[in-house]
């Protein structure tokens, strides 16, 4: 054999190995090279995968393949093609891979890494603190129909205390779901993110002392016996809601308890609260006031039933029987379509009946268009857990609009 015969092996061995490794990791559009060094360092991971079973070996070092990754990280899918065909074929399954060890399972999906800002952002809730000012704020608009008096530094009080109140409801929603497993896979939950459920659990009960010290503070202050009562229901509805040993919420018994909660209870002790002064002690308990406060809990209800649509499988697992684990999510998105037709029916008949002055109908309805669209979205992508999870955050849209068109409603009638 001359050398020119042996290059020529050469090159032909050389040329088919690219053909081979091409049709290995080609993907349909130009990958720049960083792609391809990532999908390089993930086909280590992937190749133990089998994609019709997804069994993974538990000790991969039997393969002489060490990946670097830890149980329950995200992997993103690689495009597989047919190697042996002439023509390159995608897979295309859309289901996710289901890499399991012997001993436990963890459901890997096709999606980026979510940012850690956006991590942070969610874990933080921001939105959801809305639920503590709209109570007060309708009852602060209520109390100003009533009495015309505007007490400022009260209402900051109360406000900063609504806030601690509620920062100890998601701090300690958090420990407990973490306790349960209900939370193992949630990324932005505070417990996975910090690290610690000690420190996550002491900042959740500081942040509850100082809320009801405050609240208390401020009761006093007025010199309002129901208040306190009011209140002390209020957060007893959130403690047996979600801490041990009731944990009420794992019955399906949340959204009433949330109703009562920030409805009836929280919005009408802010109105007793912040109406009284040295020349009234007392505040009547009207059918305004009252009908007022079943509008503010229902709407927050409604960000708590939302919340749950892309939980379903992790309530279940973990034995949380929710309602829309017991109805479906299909059921549920109609649900949420009827809650919200409720809603407005109610608005209306209120209205026309004289219960709720005017100005509340006309202002509360021009928040239609923000009704119909949570109600269609819910709708239309109640089955797209990446989708469904934003459900919530347009029903605090439409809890803040709604609350803040009825207190404006409520002043204006003044």
């Amino acid at each position: 054999m001359n050398t020119w015969e042996y290059m020529g092996i050469v090159y032909s061995q050389v040329w088919t190995f690219m053909n081979t490794w091409e049709s290995c990791i080609q993907v349909d559009c130009p990958a720049t090279i960083l792609a391809r060094k990532r999908e390089l360092k993930m086909m280590r991971l992937v190749s133990l995968c089998d994609i019709n079973s997804g069994f993974v070996p538990k000790n991969p070092t039997h393969f002489l393949v060490k990946p670097n990754f830890r149980r329950g990280n995200t992997i993103t899918r690689l495009p597989v093609f047919d190697s042996n065909a002439k023509t390159r074929r995608r897979n295309l399954r859309v289901e996710p891979i289901c890499c399991k060890s012997y001993e436990d399972t963890a459901k890997v999906y096709q999606e980026e890494e979510i940012p850690k800002a956006k991590l942070i952002w969610r874990a933080i809730k921001l939105p959801i603190y809305s639920v503590a000012l709209i109570p007060l704020t309708v009852g602060a608009s209520a109390a100003y129909l009533e009495t015309g008096l505007f007490l400022v530094k009260r209402y900051a009080a109360l406000m900063l205390s609504s806030i601690l109140i509620i920062t100890w409801l998601n701090l300690s929603n958090d420990v407990y779901d973490f306790d349960t497993g209900a939370d193992k896979n949630k990324k932005e939950s505070v417990v996975n993110m910090v690290g610690s459920r000690t420190g996550t659990l002491t900042a959740a009960v500081t942040s509850l002392v100082l809320g009801v010290s405050g609240l208390v503070w401020t009761s006093l202050i007025a010199s309002n016996l129901s208040a306190i009562l009011l209140l002390g229901s209020a957060i007893l509805c959130g403690y047996v809601y979600q801490c041990p040993p009731f944990r009420l919420s794992y019955q399906g018994l949340g959204e009433p308890l949330c109703f009562a909660a920030f409805g009836p209870f929280a919005t009408t002790a802010f109105y007793l609260l912040l109406g009284s002064s040295s020349e009234m002690r007392q505040l009547p308990i009207s059918s305004r006031v009252l009908s007022s406060s079943l509008f503010v809990g229902f709407t927050t209800t409604l960000i708590l039933f939302c919340s749950h649509f892309h939980q379903v499988e992790g309530d279940l697992a973990v034995g949380k029987f929710s309602p829309l684990v017991r109805l479906g999510n299909e059921r549920g998105a109609s649900v949420v379509k009827w809650a919200i037709r409720l809603l407005y029916s109610m608005l209306l008949v209120l209205g026309l009946t004289r219960v709720l002055p005017v100005t509340c109908t006309l202002m509360c309805f021009l928040t239609l268009p923000v009704g119909n669209w949570v109600s269609s979205y819910v709708e239309k992508h109640h089955k797209e857990n990446e989708k469904i999870f934003m459900a919530k955050y347009y029903c605090v849209r439409l809890h803040a609009l709604f609350g803040a068109a009825l207190s404006l409603g409520l002043v204006i009638a003044r």
